[in-house]
């Protein structure tokens, strides 16, 4: 991969960027400098689908929305949702045939909503459920290459029969969000262990609840972002070990050694280390979340480089992931990389890796995501191998997540 430099600038139509790719002005960005900077473009236009939710929001209110929320995803109470999450691992593949093809893209986009509305919200959706969020997800991000760009915005304001379909999956998906509100506060207050309960029951400084649209946009939020990251991970992750066999055969040997063909549970996770490791590994190639943008509020310099107020900053985790001065062989899928003390690593700057972003505005759901690839991976390696299917095009497509273009097929084969 050519390098770019630590700083450059780019321009599209009016908009200036600067991308600066080196881990100490990323860590500028993220964490010591972050008061300078507000949220970029992307997620501006995120409030399209998304509303006011903890992703989107600035300020004291996102502070504010990250305090409440933190609580759902401690340690402990990530832990419990491990039984869940291999429970639907398992149930996933029922309607897999070995030597079938599938799209595993779709498989694990799937699985990924089903865990995600299960532990965070308490519910059992159905297929046709599943489908229409999926569909809703997806249109968003189709348009969402468009309404990035500058005037953008318009798009979603044309007669187009895909902007049509959004605006009709968003009504049925709000629909049903606040369906599933009101049937919770018509049950009574009770902790059911995910984060609509909490979410319910917490109350402001002066005493109030949440409203309805502030729980909207959570939930909304929560589901959307909390799946397809996690899905897209696996997706890219499935790839990488069918392209390396040795690093199959590995993973494969410490999942019989580890549980010995017993479904995996929270506290396996500190011994399925090389499973962690294929999964970081993978992130690191193929970050779910490629790409993160700050727009200048204040005068910013880095290197040299002056940054004016209104520019937008942008640091991207694909590029410094796949830098060869912090990696060594950056492009080779390596787990070992991850495993004592490889080659570099002691060197290595703390921002040459950063898939869950960091500071204020770092993924809340990071131990939750770890927990869940870890999971699924273990769970469904153990009882298959999935093959990439000859001739199908693997192509990232950069959008909102570093989605595979054409998804991802690949061919089954049930282990022993």
């Amino acid at each position: 991969m050519a390098r770019c430099g630590d700083v450059s600038e780019i321009r599209i139509g009016p908009q200036r960027l600067v991308l600066v790719t080196h881990p100490d002005d990323i860590q500028r960005v993220l964490v010591t400098d972050q008061r300078s900077f507000t949220k970029g473009r992307a997620l501006e236009r995120s409030k399209l689908m998304l509303g006011e939710g903890l992703l989107t929001s600035e300020g004291a209110v996102h502070l504010r929305q990250r305090r409440l929320i933190q609580p759902a995803f401690h340690r402990e109470r990530v832990a419990r949702y491990a039984e869940s999450m291999t429970a639907f691992a398992a149930e996933g593949d029922r309607s897999w045939t070995s030597g079938a093809g599938l799209d595993v893209h779709e498989e694990m986009m799937r699985l990924t909503l089903g865990i995600a509305a299960k532990t965070l919200l308490g519910a059992d959706l159905d297929g046709p459920t599943i489908e229409r969020i999926g569909e809703t997800v997806g249109l968003s991000l189709a348009l969402f290459q468009y309404t990035v760009l500058p005037f953008g915005q318009l798009i979603e304001q044309l007669p187009l029969p895909v902007v049509r379909r959004l605006r009709r999956s968003r009504i049925a998906l709000d629909a049903m969000v606040f369906a599933m509100i009101d049937e919770r506060r018509r049950a009574g207050a009770s902790d059911r262990g995910d984060l609509l309960s909490m979410l319910l029951a917490v109350r402001d400084e002066d005493g109030s609840a949440l409203t309805e649209q502030q729980l909207r946009d959570e939930i909304i939020t929560l589901l959307a972002a909390g799946h397809e990251t996690t899905a897209v991970a696996l997706s890219w992750t499935w790839y990488l070990l069918s392209r390396h066999p040795l690093a199959e055969g590995r993973l494969h040997h410490e999942l019989r050694s580890v549980l010995r063909g017993r479904l995996p549970t929270a506290d396996d996770l500190e011994r399925l280390v090389y499973t962690r490791a294929v999964l970081a590994e993978s992130m690191r190639l193929f970050p779910p979340a490629w790409v993160l943008e700050r727009r200048a509020i204040e005068r910013v310099e880095f290197r040299g480089y002056v940054v004016t107020p209104g520019t937008l900053v942008v640091v991207s985790q694909y590029l410094t992931h796949r830098d060869p001065r912090w990696w060594t062989e950056a492009e080779r899928f390596y787990p070992d990389r991850w495993l004592g003390r490889s080659a570099g690593a002691a060197s290595r700057p703390r921002f040459a890796y950063f898939p869950f972003g960091a500071g204020t505005r770092a993924c809340i759901g990071e131990s939750f995501a770890w927990m869940e690839g870890i999971l699924v991976l273990a769970t469904l390696a153990q009882r298959w191998r999935l093959i990439h299917e000859p001739g199908h095009r693997v192509v990232p497509e950069p959008m909102i997540t570093l989605r595979p273009r054409y998804g991802m097929r690949m061919i089954t084969e049930r282990r022993s």
